[in-house]
């Protein structure tokens, strides 16, 4: 569980530098911001095992964006756990009905910290899919949520994951735009049909970093593919 990524959204500049310095110790892997702008734009460029937010985030800025996170189906499998100070304990049921997966009463020992977020992930792992999905010369680690070709490792945010692990598990079949919708985003989430251009787009200039950008193919009049063959 070492290397776990967590993104830590708390305004408290003290707070912050204190909590990297804990999990940097517990051989996590944390980057922290101030404000949800700034997490939501790391969250779509990059994959974070756990989130831990502070409960009275701007003044329920943090709680709303929880909210939209687990109703999200790009993001609703990435544990929440929400920092609670002492005294607002009446916030315990609100902060789970919400969708954390659990809390953390403030101040807490570092011990008591880590161990809440080991649990934390402990529970997402059970619910993890195959840990590998392989075709040919790429190995998709749904763990890490990166992807390996040949022998170089990509990292890219959890949308493209997402997308390369649909195309990996359907290789060869052309999808419509609406297909890719509602495999990748849900039915029950309203998005327009040009954000899959726009993720595709990006997914391909991830791909051509390594000279691959060819994987996907744009299928005039239908939609895309994902083939080896060229």
């Amino acid at each position: 569980m070492s290397n776990c990524n967590i993104l830590v959204v708390e305004t408290d500049e003290a707070v912050r530098e204190m909590l990297e310095l804990v999990l940097e110790q517990a051989n996590f892997s944390p980057k922290s911001v101030d404000n949800v702008l700034h997490a939501q734009y790391l969250l779509d460029n990059k994959f974070y095992d756990l989130i831990l937010l502070d409960w009275r985030f701007n003044g329920g800025a943090g709680v709303e964006w929880a909210m939209r996170l687990k109703k999200d189906p790009i993001y609703k499998d990435i544990p929440i756990v929400f920092l609670i100070a002492r005294g607002e304990e009446d916030f315990i049921i609100n902060s789970l009905d919400v969708g954390a997966d659990d809390y953390i009463t403030k101040p807490f020992s570092p011990k008591e910290l880590v161990a809440r977020l080991r649990v934390a992930l402990l529970r997402r792992g059970k619910n993890q899919q195959l840990a590998q999905v392989k075709l040919g010369d790429i190995i998709l680690d749904t763990d890490q949520h990166r992807f390996c070709i040949g022998d170089k490792w990509l990292d890219v945010g959890p949308t493209r994951f997402k997308i390369m692990h649909f195309f990996m598990t359907h290789p060869d079949k052309v999808f419509t735009r609406d297909q890719l919708l509602d495999h990748i985003w849900g039915r029950r989430v309203y998005v327009e049909e040009r954000t899959v251009d726009v993720h595709i787009r990006r997914l391909r200039k991830s791909l051509d970093e390594i000279g691959r950008a060819d994987l996907v193919q744009t299928v005039r009049g239908h939609g895309y593919r994902f083939s080896l063959a060229a």
